[in-house]
């Protein structure tokens, strides 16, 4: 079976904690034990998110000079190489030897005429408190969103149209390689008349960015792994209810948070009706009973209606 693995950034860096390397190689190394069961029986793709990490490199980067600070599409692939590096690392070591990895430094082309662009909406970097983040939208021109309890800067999300290394992660692919790619949902380039590629100041949505991977390498699961154990109906409220599987069209008639759950849900959504596979979206520790049916929630065609698990209520 092939299957794309989108480890969200909470699932590497746990809400909270500080931006070091000791904290993120401590997650990441959770998430290799995680996966191996996959990695050793399945054709296994990993995308991973950046949101955490691209905005600490963005925060460094305002130390300089605004005209010596560098671009989100440089932060973002900065961060592909460092959380690539350190997944692929984890993999090696608890894997058999043999087994063959690489990370790829991911292009994914969008629209320079995407709304999105006037309309910022990804949370990238820590959280601040409401103080902290009037000034520093006011001193780095920032735009401020509420997150949680907190806030967070937000930045462009365009909508990924093409990765450009496609034909590289499916060789990589055909011959047994396990390839870390398409992370912090690539680095966004746009294509200029005269057919040169340039990037741009955005970071795709990770969500969106592998199920794009997922459809085109012709998955047979996506799997979004998270810090939450399944999708929630009327979430954080007390009718909460964790739904164990659902098809597409229901979905769509469902509300869930913009920024966080919506995504993973249209992600999966598209997914699921332009291939026919499953999609999964739940905990990282839970990546093989996800793959199994008996953990998260589900997105299948196969199912008619949703249903919900027994016993679990929204944390």
């Amino acid at each position: 079976m092939r299957v794309v693995m989108a480890l969200g950034g909470n699932a590497l860096l746990r809400r909270g904690e500080p931006l070091t390397a000791e904290n993120q190689r401590a997650n990441v190394r959770a998430a290799a034990e995680a996966l191996v069961p996959i990695a050793r029986g399945h054709e296994l793709i990993i995308s991973h998110g950046n949101g955490p990490q691209v905005g600490l490199l963005a925060l460094q980067g305002a130390a300089f000079q605004a005209d010596e600070a560098y671009p989100l599409d440089i932060l973002g692939a900065e961060t592909e190489g460092m959380i690539g590096y350190l997944i692929e690392q984890e993999l090696r070591n608890f894997l058999p030897a043999g087994c063959s990895f690489a990370t790829l430094l991911t292009q994914i082309e969008v629209d320079a005429d995407d709304p999105a662009f006037t309309r910022p909406t990804k949370p990238i970097g820590p959280v601040y408190n409401e103080s902290e983040a009037g000034i520093l939208a006011g001193q780095r021109n920032w735009t401020m969103a509420p997150d949680g309890k907190g806030f967070r800067r937000v930045v462009a999300s365009p909508r990924p149209r093409h990765i450009l290394e496609l034909g590289v992660i499916e060789l990589l692919v055909d011959h047994g390689v396990i390839a870390i790619c398409a992370g912090g949902g690539g680095i966004p380039v746009v294509k200029k008349e005269d057919g040169r590629f340039l990037g741009v100041e955005a970071v795709i949505d990770k969500d969106a960015a592998s199920a794009l991977l997922a459809r085109e390498l012709n998955a047979d699961a996506f799997l979004m792994l998270t810090d939450v154990d399944a999708v929630y109906q009327d979430w954080q409220t007390a009718k909460a209810r964790a739904i164990r599987q659902a098809p597409p069209k229901i979905l769509y008639q469902m509300t869930f948070a913009e920024g966080s759950m919506a995504p993973k849900v249209k992600a999966a959504c598209e997914f699921v009706e332009n291939t026919g596979g499953m999609a999964g979206i739940g905990r990282l520790e839970d990546a093989q009973a996800i793959l199994k049916g008996t953990a998260g929630t589900i997105i299948s065609q196969g199912v008619a209606e949703m249903t919900w698990w027994e016993k679990k209520s929204a944390r």
